[in-house]
């Protein structure tokens, strides 16, 4: 049985510990990210209605402003954790398995 048919031989390598270290480094980073902006939209939402109802421009306000805002900047994390997925996380996934199959 080689390596990569034995999950403990995975689980146990440095390789992949470093690798679930480094996922989990930055789905939580982005994650806090995440909540810190949602949660400020909601506080200004619940105390500052008054800063949220003043208009930008003839025909918007801050709080449509800052919602879409949300949104887009929700868009914009995604895609950042796509880019480090395709760009740093999978090609370390290759190598990982290059390794393991090599060590049988």
């Amino acid at each position: 049985m080689n390596n990569l048919q034995n999950p403990q031989a995975v689980a146990q390598s440095a390789g992949f510990k470093k690798l679930v270290r480094n996922r989990w480094a930055v789905s939580l980073g982005l994650t806090v990210v995440m909540l810190a902006a949602y949660l400020g939209f909601i506080l200004t939402v619940g105390f500052g209605k008054t800063t949220l109802a003043a208009p930008v421009g003839a025909h918007f306000n801050w709080g449509l402003v800052l919602g879409v805002g949300l949104i887009v900047f929700a868009w914009l994390i995604t895609g950042l954790y796509v880019y480090w997925a395709n760009h740093r996380y999978d090609p370390q996934v290759r190598d990982l398995r290059r390794q393991l199959k090599s060590q049988d």
